[in-house]
């Protein structure tokens, strides 16, 4: 049997956060180690309590949960549009009865990744749903953990899509340009899940009801959820429903046959008012400089909707427990 991979989940949660742990936390392929929140789609004490009542309802008040950083390195934060007051839309969730570790997200990227960089351990992929603050401080503050890193596999940027949250800018790379710039720059492999990628597969109000039908007892839960993720911009996107953006992490690791992906060198922009955040791809070498991630470019949506009905198909065989 193969062993189950090494994951860090570093996110913002988030709606789409929500839905890619809660499909993490159902596959045995996944050996999560910890989820490591930071500021994004709401402050850090949200997204902190966010990820806490995630683990509560998906039954995991075993995954360790880091908080991390509290605003980006150098802009003003800024937080998401889409995602209600407490960035869990309209839903209630329980509330925790764990609490966050007494140490952050980075004192727990450093123990984990310097252990694997030693060879104390197996490497270990990161998992990033948001702002890059919490990887980009950690190399920065601990550039021995590169060693440590198999991979990051991130949702963020776009290249031949149009921004999300600016003209030209996905909302986690506008979040902290800086940051995605020093991860960027790192020389690790990396995966990148952009807009490109995620607006090939849409949650559709059908979507909607086949989930609710799967999911037994998180059911009205993620019925909720998912319904306050509709955009109803079909001008835009071409159908209802909204994009899913983070959950393509969680099905990327899971089943990385549903995606073509191409090599190319990633920069971010960092000092233009008009483009900040904006991800810019070299994909000719044109720069001269080496490939530093592969783009996906390609998803096949029916597979990723049919892996989640799945995943969320394992709560109901959970039953209440």
């Amino acid at each position: 049997m193969t062993r189950p991979t090494p994951v860090i989940y570093d996110c913002d949660p988030g709606i789409d956060d929500a839905i890619a742990l809660l499909g993490a936390f159902v596959s045995p392929e996944l050996d999560i180690r910890a989820i490591t929140p930071v500021c994004g789609n709401q402050p850090l004490d949200r997204t902190l309590r966010n990820a806490l009542q995630i683990c509560e309802l998906g039954g995991r008040d075993d995954i360790p949960v880091h908080a991390g950083c509290h605003r980006p390195l150098c802009r003003e934060p800024i937080h998401g549009q889409f995602h209600g007051a407490t960035g869990l839309g309209n839903t209630v969730l329980p509330a925790p009865r764990k609490q966050a570790e007494a140490t952050g997200a980075i004192a727990c990227l450093a123990d984990h990744l310097g252990r694997a960089a030693r060879g104390e351990g197996d490497r270990i992929t990161l998992c990033c749903l948001g702002p890059l603050t919490n990887i980009a401080m950690a190399l920065r503050m601990y550039p021995e953990i590169a060693g440590g890193i198999e991979r990051i596999v991130m949702m963020g940027g776009a290249f031949r899509e149009p921004g999300n949250r600016t003209l030209t800018s996905e909302f986690n790379m506008l979040a902290d340009p800086h940051a995605a710039q020093i991860v960027f720059a790192a020389g690790l492999p990396m995966t990148v899940l952009g807009l490109d990628a995620t607006h090939q597969v849409m949650l559709r109000p059908e979507h909607v009801t086949q989930f609710a039908q799967s999911s037994g007892r998180i059911a009205r839960t993620v019925a909720e959820l998912m319904a306050f993720w509709d955009r109803n911009d079909a001008a835009r996107y071409g159908s209802r429903g909204g994009p899913l953006h983070d959950p393509l992490v969680t099905a990327w690791m899971l089943r990385p046959d549903l995606f073509e992906s191409r090599p190319a060198r990633v920069f971010v922009e960092t000092e233009s008012p008009l483009c900040l955040g904006q991800t810019v791809a070299d994909w000719y070498g044109k720069t001269g400089g080496a490939q530093n991630a592969r783009i996906v470019t390609r998803v096949d949506a029916a597979g990723v909707i049919d892996l989640y009905v799945g995943l969320m198909s394992r709560y109901r065989e959970r039953g209440a427990a």
